[in-house]
């Protein structure tokens, strides 16, 4: 938690006022004993029924000043608790916005919504609950214990006594079930891996019957996080009982001393309810403080987890040099790249040159490393070795923000996001006219899809876009890369739900541009790549072909396999 205590600041009045006005009313609480000690010694004893009547007001008073107080430090503590985690969920996307691809492929999709959501949750109930009860329950335990020395040194002692016993009960159980609620955190995430994997990918379990599989496999790692919660819980339940065992043996024993103080004259009846009362008190706050410790507990555990979040630094170092000149050109120069430093490469060796405004083509089979060499040019990935160049610059030496305002991507899943049509577009330029909006659309074969909406460019957009067909996504998020106006366009197999004459239609459109973009398609249709400048044919990472249509018809193999497979005519023109 001190690394994320600078996040509170700014919060200095509600941490200093929520604790005070707690206090208060704690003192407010404490003052409550003493008020039905005297009803009982002089107002029930003598039977004064205005005297009764008059500390009965008086309770009353302490009671609503006391819920007054109350209500007040819950408002600060609340602020308090909630700002600070608003900046805390803040920082935390900011750092994750800001980790390298390799980076957030490490840490898990899963496991950082849990960081965002549940960690930071738990947080903040940790923080609500400690600005409240922290210093109001040790107040109330010790201020219990000196009201009761003001009353009786006797039986207060019984209080000296039982205040240590409890106090290694409730730090105790602590300490064992920190560690554990960290393996509970650990199992969760497993859960919420599972679970966001099962829900994205319904469509191919059920296609392949693995239903009764995944259920099978879920079952196993809810029953691990259920048996890690059990055991958890299990130590932090005793702390309740082995409690309140204690409170009770010491009112029997106070009660006992009591009454034989009683019959000797030393103390009063008055005196005797009071002291239960304290002990009561104690009772009740230190439940409460056995909570606070469990809640205390969990969101130490989950703030260690965010803070390695917080701590996680960039393994991408950006350039200094503005990308705003470069002409489109790119080279690779024997590169090579890999997801891990322990794995295998996911491409090696490569070398090409694209000129600008040329249309490169990227073929090959499913794991050849096309989407990876890809994206190695807006530097989502960086090489391993081997340079990339933009513009003769390597692309380490450009500003990442400048180099990708530079960059129209479009990745191999078409993703929208809920709002409108236009909403979704200015992703790519939000200075964008809607003349621009529409000349995107019109190259991206999409004017049609948009016009046919009800509101045109401000049509509804439901999250991941599911009003809208495969084609459709697939169109728009192209026109999203277009509005940007890009020197270099990736499409990354973002055509493959298109028909081949709108996937033709849409080549045709980008070469047809004023300034066309070096464009780089990716595809696994030799139909979306055949009219390339250049062709690039990739096999297991390696470049196995380079050259245009009719070059590697005639000397690469693994196109040739790739072209007649997908038109066994010409293979039989041929022959």
């Amino acid at each position: 938690m001190k690394k994320l205590i600078k996040f509170m600041k700014g919060y200095g009045k509600e941490c200093a006022l929520g604790p005070l006005f707690k206090l208060l009313e704690a003192a407010f609480e404490l003052v409550i004993p003493l008020v039905v000690a005297r009803i009982v010694d002089n107002g029930i004893a003598q039977m004064d029924r205005g005297y009764i009547l008059k500390m009965c007001a008086v309770m009353i008073s302490l009671g609503v000043i006391g819920l007054i107080c109350s209500v007040t430090a819950q408002y600060f503590a609340a602020g308090a608790a909630v700002g600070f985690c608003t900046r805390l969920r803040h920082a935390v996307l900011e750092r994750i916005l800001g980790l390298s691809y390799r980076q957030i492929d490490s840490m898990g999709t899963s496991t950082m919504i849990t960081r965002m959501t549940a960690d930071i949750n738990q947080i903040q109930n940790g923080v609500n609950l400690t600005l409240r009860l922290l210093l109001r329950s040790p107040f109330v335990v010790f201020g219990a214990m000196i009201m009761a020395f003001t009353i009786d040194v006797q039986a207060a002692l019984v209080f000296v006594g039982v205040i240590p016993v409890l106090c290694l009960i409730v730090f105790g159980i602590m300490l064992i079930t920190m560690p554990m609620y960290r393996k509970v955190q650990g199992a969760l995430d497993q859960v919420t891996s599972a679970t966001r994997q099962n829900l994205t990918g319904v469509r191919v379990l059920r296609a392949f019957c693995k239903e009764e599989d995944e259920v099978r496999a879920f079952q196993g790692m809810t029953n691990d996080l259920a048996e890690k919660q059990l055991t958890a819980g299990g130590v932090s339940v005793l702390m309740n009982p082995v409690t309140l065992v204690v409170i009770n043996l010491a009112v029997v024993l106070l009660v006992r001393i009591g009454a034989v103080k009683v019959d000797g004259g030393i103390l009063t009846q008055g005196m005797v309810i009071a002291l239960y009362n304290y002990m009561s008190q104690i009772l009740v706050e230190l439940v409460k403080m056995a909570n606070l410790i469990i809640t205390m507990t969990k969101a130490a555990a989950c703030a260690n987890r965010v803070s390695a979040v917080l701590d996680m630094q960039s393994d991408q170092k950006s350039g200094t040099k503005t990308a705003d000149g470069i002409t489109g050109e790119v080279e690779f120069r024997g590169v090579s790249a890999r997801y891990s430093d322990s794995g295998n490469p996911a491409l090696m060796n490569v070398s090409f040159l694209a000129k600008p405004g040329q249309t490169v083509g990227i073929i090959g089979g499913t794991g050849s490393g096309k989407t990876t060499l890809v994206s190695l040019i807006p530097r989502l990935y960086d090489a391993s070795e081997g340079q990339v160049l933009i513009g003769g610059q390597n692309v380490d030496e450009y500003d990442m923000d400048s180099l990708r305002h530079q960059i129209g991507i479009v990745p191999q899943k078409a993703v929208l996001f809920k709002g409108t049509i236009r909403q979704n577009l200015l992703w790519g330029n939000e200075n964008a006219s809607d003349n621009d909006l529409w000349a995107a659309l019109e190259i991206a074969q999409a004017r049609e899809v948009v016009k046919d909406k009800d509101g045109g460019l401000g049509a509804a957009v439901e999250q991941g876009g599911v009003n809208f067909s495969g084609g459709q996504r697939q169109r728009l998020t192209i026109a999203r890369a277009l509005v940007r106006s890009p020197k270099i366009l990736i499409l990354d197999d973002s055509a493959s739900a298109l028909d081949y004459a709108t996937d033709a239609s849409l080549r045709k459109a980008i070469r047809s541009m004023k300034n066309p973009p070096t464009t780089f398609i990716v595809s696994q249709r030799a139909a979306s790549v055949r009219y390339a400048d250049e062709i690039l044919v990739l096999e297991d990472g390696a470049l196995v072909g380079k050259g245009t249509h009719e070059e590697l018809l005639g000397s690469c193999a693994v196109y040739q396999e790739i072209y007649y497979s997908q038109f066994p005519r010409e293979v039989t023109n041929r022959g």
